[in-house]
């Protein structure tokens, strides 16, 4: 042992093995046994620490593997969110060009158009259906808080309350991820 608080004292043999020991005492016939029995102690213990830092060395690289292939999953089922939340607003004027066109009486000519805007608009669901995007099924279901987005209250009879009776705008979903909640009305008591 080495004490840079005091000067340095040349301990005998015997002295300095029972201070490293653990200062125990050791009887006097029992003095040839100790010297043998010390370093297969060290030994022993010293085994069972790298034999503990392996195991946790061990444990923490498994839960860092784990992690990396949960990222790496995640990372490719999740890659496109950010596109196709920019494509749902063109889906979405796609749609209003369609329901807007049937609703107007117009020359035959504006008829190709209307087929060229809705052939574009499935063309473009079918894109965002083959990269995982799901439509959130609103009306007459009863509201989810979840994937629904109440923006009105609707006092009627002809549905149960908490129901969505009208979709202002419609939901999605990217696998089982919501990218967009449903703004709906819903069902009211009556009265």
């Amino acid at each position: 042992m080495s004490d840079t608080k005091g000067p340095k004292v040349d301990l005998p043999e015997e002295l300095m093995a029972e201070l490293e020991g653990g200062g125990e005492t050791k009887p006097e016939g029992a003095a040839d046994a100790a010297p043998a029995a010390a370093p297969e102690a060290t030994p022993t213990t010293e085994l069972a620490e790298l034999k503990d830092r392996y195991l946790r060395l061990a444990a923490e690289f498994d839960n860092f593997r784990r992690r990396n292939l949960k990222e790496r999953q995640d990372l490719h089922n999740y890659a496109n969110e950010n596109l196709v939340k920019e494509l749902l607003p063109a889906v979405d004027n796609l749609e209003r060009a369609v329901v807007h066109g049937r609703k107007e009486e117009q020359p035959a000519d504006s008829e190709n158009l209307l087929q060229g805007v809705e052939l574009t608009y499935r063309s473009l669901v079918q894109i965002l259906g083959r990269f995982g995007v799901v439509e959130i099924e609103a009306e007459g279901k009863p509201f989810d808080p979840q994937v629904h987005e109440a923006v009105r209250r609707v006092s009627t009879n002809e549905h149960a309350p908490g129901t969505v009776v009208e979709v202002y705008q419609k939901g999605y979903l990217l696998k089982d991820r919501l990218l967009r909640p449903a703004m709906v009305a819903v069902a009211g008591d009556p009265g």
